[in-house]
This record gives C-alpha cells, structure tokens and sequence, in this order.
C-alpha cells in the first residue's frame, strides 16, 4: 500500500469515526472537520468558518456548546484567552443536544491546531458535577471578571513562557502593556459604570487584531498587557499602530457619542539575556515614555 492510499485510507476513517474531529489554520478558520464535528456544530461539508463565527452562529441558532453565561461576547472573549495559548489542552464541554465531551487541543509551533472530541456523557453525574466544577474553578483562576480576557496571573504566566522560548530556542517575541488614558477622569466626570463600558469596549476593540496564539490580558485596572510570541519589534509596531486607531475613533457608548478616549502603549521585544521581570520593566518604561510624550501613541525600549 502506498502513501497515497495510506493517506485516503485514514481520511475515509476519520470521516467514519464517531470522534469528533477538526483541523484549524494559524488564523482559527476551519481547515477541514469529519462528519461528527459538522453534525455537531451544524457546518456544511467544505465550508471554512472561524472558530469565533461558529460560536456565534451556533449560539443564535440555539445548538452546539452550551454557553455558560449570559453574555455571550464575554463568554466569548474568556474562550479565546485561552484557545490556542498551550501545546496541548483537554477541558470538557456539554452541548445543547444533552451530550458531554471530552475535548482536546493539540497546536503545534506555526499555529495549526488538531481538536479530537469524545463522548463521555455516560459518566456518572456526581463525576460529571465534580469534573465541571474544578473546570470552572481554573477558569476563574485564570480570567478577569470584567471583561472575561486573562488575567494578570495568567498573562505572567504566559511571559514567562515566551521568554523561555526565548532563551531555549532562540524564537522572538514582543511585549505591549496599554494604558486607557485619563481612565481616572473618564470614571470620575462620567461615573463607574462607564468606566467600565470603556474596558469593556477597549477589550472588545483590540481581540479582532490578535492571532490564536497571541495573549491579552487585564493585568490591572485600566493597564492590559499584549503578548505577541514569534513577533519581533517591527511587526509588533504595525499590530500596536493599527490598535491606537481603532480606539482613536471609539465610540464606546452608542447614547453617548461624545464620549470618546484613547491610549498610550510601551514596546519591548525579547532579547538574549532577558528574564520577564527585565522585559516587563523595558516594555513599562516605554509605556511611561509614551506617557510622558503626550500620550495616545506608542514607544519602544
């Protein structure tokens, strides 16, 4: 046998399979997915959705994953901040069809993701309650309440990991941390709660930029940091200067259309030597240079 019919030989098994299984490209879309993974999330043979426009259309179609809140753009934004971020990941997910599943991720180093799914809705429920609840716990360990982006403990995290890469295979990486600007007087003219539609707002701005693999994360009041791994400077500086105008020309309250902000932003990229506590205060002290320089705009260090 050939390879040629190796390979058509395991394509046909693939299809055949009562696994659900899903290939996704560096940029999230759907590459190719068997007959159980169609099924499930309602995707016609050869089409190539995202992973987000799957979601999105499931959800108002009231089938596939059950969305465990209220506020499914949140929901969403908690998903992607974990998607994609480690080599190899296994959680469990019910779908509105009553079934539950044991899900995993598998992405190599350029950004293709492998995702194998199977049914595990026979376990008993008491297992079932125990296994969700713990799923639920590291989330929250991991997430911003607010805005459902990772949170400060995740994103450091996720530095260390980049430098690591860094210095175990020499592979670049970049580093922002974004400040809203006059976030103290926006909350104090405005009040609290549109404080919080501006963060909100921002988050939701900055997500469509970002590759699978990039990290975003609140890591703080109004500060958010930006993870950019197998970038260097010069390409980060093109993500960060498309960033600053789309939120130059936010709008973040349809009511209120004279509300508007910006922000400022400090660049780093990963040198030899570097730990994440030197990165870190490079790409900080660049965000103070902004600052200081007159704000909405971006330095590097």
């Amino acid at each position: 046998m050939d390879v040629s019919e190796v390979a058509a030989r395991f394509s046909s098994l693939a299809e055949q399979t009562e696994l659900l299984v899903a290939l996704y490209d560096p940029e999230d879309r759907l590459f190719r997915a068997n007959h159980a993974f169609r099924q499930a999330f309602a995707i016609a043979e050869g089409e190539r959705p995202s992973w987000a426009e799957i979601m999105r259309r499931n959800h108002g179609m009231g089938q596939g994953s059950v969305i465990s809140s209220d506020d499914f753009e949140n929901w969403l934004a908690s998903a992607r901040s974990r998607r994609g971020k480690l080599p190899y990941r296994a959680f469990e997910a019910d779908l509105l069809d009553g079934r539950w599943l044991w899900m995993t991720e598998t992405t190599d180093r350029d950004g293709w993701m492998l995702c194998i799914a199977s049914d595990i809705t026979s376990l008993r429920a008491e297992e079932r309650e125990l296994r969700r609840d713990r799923d639920l716990a590291l989330k929250a360990s991991q997430t911003d309440a607010l805005t459902g982006i990772s949170n400060r403990r995740s994103m450091v995290a996720q530095l260390d990991a980049l430098v690591r890469r860094g210095a175990m295979e020499g592979r670049p990486g970049s580093i922002c941390i974004m400040d809203i600007d006059f976030f103290k007087q926006i909350n104090d003219v405005h009040g609290h709660q549109v404080g919080d539609a501006v963060l909100l707002d921002f988050t939701r701005r900055v997500q469509p930029f970002l590759r699978r693999h990039d990290c975003f994360g609140r890591i703080g009041g109004e500060e958010f940091m930006l993870l950019l791994p197998d970038t260097g400077l010069l390409d980060a500086e093109a993500v960060i200067n498309r960033v600053l105008a789309v939120i130059r020309d936010a709008r973040p309250l349809p009511e209120a259309p004279g509300i508007s902000y910006s922000c400022s932003a400090g660049l780093a990229a990963y040198m030899a030597g570097d730990t994440s506590q030197t990165l870190y205060a490079r790409a900080d002290a660049a965000l103070y240079a902004a600052k200081r320089a007159g704000r909405d705009r971006w330095e590097s260090r």
